[in-house]
């Protein structure tokens, strides 16, 4: 019996019922087959060697695919399990996937014992040595008794939890290469020999399940590549990422601190950093201004009710602080998870009517949320940050071309960085609605309007199922910086569920009541985020009207400090941002420390300078040196500011 097999181009094959993936590359070209990871059938990414036995589309996956790389580290932490099997007997086993730049797998070794890094190179050497083996990777379906069963046996506690409290009989799948069997849906390499390059990159602490009342386990990181090359660029990355980590530039730079005391993941922003800040929100509002925003500002707690009626407390509860008890009986506060119920609050502060549409609400608001001390990280993973949101009230028939000018918003504002960006449409889990609330009529209304929105703009998009809010789809902007790393930033959400939670209605034109729709929108996503990104991106080197300090004035001795005052006054007075440096310290000492702190012109001033008005200006790195007038000095730098914010 024949099935037809449709690509994604369009075109049709017809193959014997039974086909496999590789078979169908094989049928295409030998040397697509030899490249191809996995395929998605019908959207699901399955293994090369499963059987396709109805019709269906199908993409083929390489390496350069997501879904190939997601595959191949999958295989690679089921390799780092069996390794560590073999090395560490009576060793436990939590939970092994693949994540965004490679694969973890959480243990626990036996009597109190760990893994440090100095074991890395006797790990890797195992999985080295069992990949080349070219072990297959068989998958199993097997019945939740039997699996109790097999894993009861083996002594794996954690494994035994998993099945008992989360696998539903009929579902339960296992892999097995060589010696080693795991749990797991898959999909997985054919086989280990795809994995040529190893390096384990890191061991933190994990507690089983997340949850800090459970055992603490050990996470083993590692990355994995067909390729020795690809893992020697990738090291070379690595290095040229810890260069430019936003924990060290942004120290040199005093931009911002934590402290144990305030409290762990609790940002402070220093004078320096503020002043960046501030100039980052400014940018922002100027172009929202030109859209109709108007900037509100809310409470930093609300009560637990709210949050309820909005489902964060259903979805997030977990996530968020523990509610704060007040001495009213049965009342509760929480530290402010998201801005959009206080917002939705406000559209209902007062009778609203068609013409007043669409209402566009903008805030710089703080939010809150528990992260786990292990999964603190600068100022990316932070317990308080502020987003850029905003959320726009607009009838049905306005959602499209609010969406586009959202996009045209995102689009001024991450261009004002360099920043090269690329869509992601985040949609529903299709096989998994109950995670979601809302009608199936509503998703789909607003998935519509933001694949036509793309379509419109001509923005490539890709399509990821799963990846949506709970109340609505949404797209994700991801930008690739200076190094290849890609980071999601903006996002723009369309929501037909919480404006109905929380009853929201205006009169239309036919005197009826109606529910608006609610676009949430934040171009920066966070500002902490966004600031640690930009560090990286830039390597801590701002655009001139963006840095904190555009320049720093040097006196070549104390005889010309007050020189070096008055120099400075004049910038300030003109609006060049500066700062002197009057240590009694030598010239080359001071360049030397203030090019650390990335300021991007220097200007030295000692007896001639002094005697004729005039400033020796210095480039940061080494670059244009010159000497010219005080004036002349201020113009190039106001010219230059103004060159780079014409298009915003």
């Amino acid at each position: 019996m024949e099935i037809k097999i449709t690509f994604p181009d369009g075109s049709v094959r017809s193959y014997e019922q039974g086909v496999t993936g590789l078979q169908i590359a094989e049928s295409i070209s030998p040397a697509l087959a030899r490249s191809v990871l996995a395929c998605g059938v019908n959207g699901e990414t399955v293994e090369l060697n499963r059987p396709i036995n109805e019709d269906a589309q199908i993409e083929l996956y390489k390496w350069d695919d997501e879904q190939g790389k997601h595959t191949f580290w999958h295989t690679s932490a089921h390799l780092l399990a069996e390794a560590l099997q073999e090395l560490y007997p009576g060793i436990q086993f939590g939970f092994g996937p693949a994540v965004e730049s490679g694969f973890f797998y959480d243990v626990l070794l036996p009597n109190g014992e760990s893994i440090k890094e100095s074991d890395f190179a006797t790990i890797e050497n195992k999985m080295r040595e069992l990949a080349s083996k070219k072990e297959p990777v068989v998958r199993k379906e097997v019945a939740k008794a039997d699996a109790l069963k097999e894993f009861a046996a083996n002594g794996q506690t954690y494994k035994c939890e998993h099945i008992e409290q989360d696998l539903e009989d009929g579902t339960i799948t296992t892999y097995t290469q060589g010696a080693f069997t795991d749990l797991c849906r898959g999909p997985h390499l054919m086989d280990t020999g795809e994995i040529k390059a190893i390096k384990l990159t890191s061991v933190a602490g994990a507690f089983w399940r997340g949850d800090a009342n459970r055992e603490q386990m050990q996470r083993l990181y590692g990355i994995s590549f067909p390729k020795k090359k690809m893992l020697d660029e990738y090291l070379v990355m690595l290095e040229e990422a810890k260069k430019r980590d936003h924990r060290k530039i942004g120290k040199e730079m005093e931009l911002f601190m934590f402290s144990d005391k305030v409290g762990k993941g609790l940002p402070i922003w220093l004078p320096k950093g503020t002043d960046m800040r501030l100039r980052l929100q400014d940018h922002l509002r100027k172009v929202q201004k030109r859209y109709g925003y108007q900037e509100v500002i809310t409470p930093h707690i609300g009560s637990k009710n709210l949050y309820v009626t909005s489902g964060h407390w259903d979805h997030y509860g977990k996530d968020s602080f523990q509610p704060i008890q007040t001495p009213e009986e049965g009342e509760e506060y929480l530290l402010k998870p998201m801005n959009c119920p206080h917002h939705c609050e406000i559209f209902a502060w007062k009778p609203r009517s068609y013409k007043d549409l669409p209402l566009r609400i903008a805030e710089f608001g703080t939010v809150y949320r528990y992260e786990q001390s292990g999964e603190l990280h600068g100022l990316t993973r932070v317990r308080s940050f502020t987003q850029d949101d905003a959320h726009l009230f607009c009838r049905p028939d306005q959602v499209k071309q609010e969406f586009l000018n959202v996009m045209d918003i995102i689009n001024v504002v991450l261009s004002a960085f360099g920043f090269n960006f690329e869509a992601q449409i985040s949609l529903r889990d299709p096989n998994n609605h109950e995670k979601y609330v809302g009608s199936d009529e509503d998703w789909a209304l607003a998935e519509k309007a933001i694949q036509e929105a793309c379509e419109e703009k001509g923005l490539p998009a890709k399509v990821e199922y799963g990846e949506a809010a709970f109340y609505g789809p949404k797209l994700d902007f991801m930008i690739k910086d200076a190094i290849g790393r890609r980071w999601q930033l903006g996002t723009i959400q369309v929501d037909y569920n919480l404006p109905k939670r929380f009853q929201l209605e205006y009169t239309d034109e036919d005197n009826q009541k109606k529910t608006p729709v609610m676009i949430h929108r934040a171009p920066f996503g966070s500002m902490e985020r966004f600031t640690a990104v930009l560090i990286e991106h830039t390597s801590g080197h701002f655009p001139l009207w963006l840095t904190p300090d555009q320049v720093v004035v040097l006196p070549l001795s104390e005889k010309y400090n007050d020189y070096a005052k008055q120099v400075l006054e004049q910038f300030n007075q003109q609006g060049v941002r500066g700062s002197i440096d009057l240590r009694n310290e030598k010239l080359g000492r001071k360049i030397r420390d203030n090019e650390l702190k990335r300021i991007p012109y220097m200007v030295i001033v000692g007896e001639k300078e002094a005697a004729e008005g005039l400033v020796s200006m210095r480039q940061q790195g080494g670059g244009e040196q010159a000497t010219m007038t005080i004036q002349q000095f201020i113009d190039k730098i106001n010219a230059e500011v103004a060159e780079q914010t014409k298009n915003f």
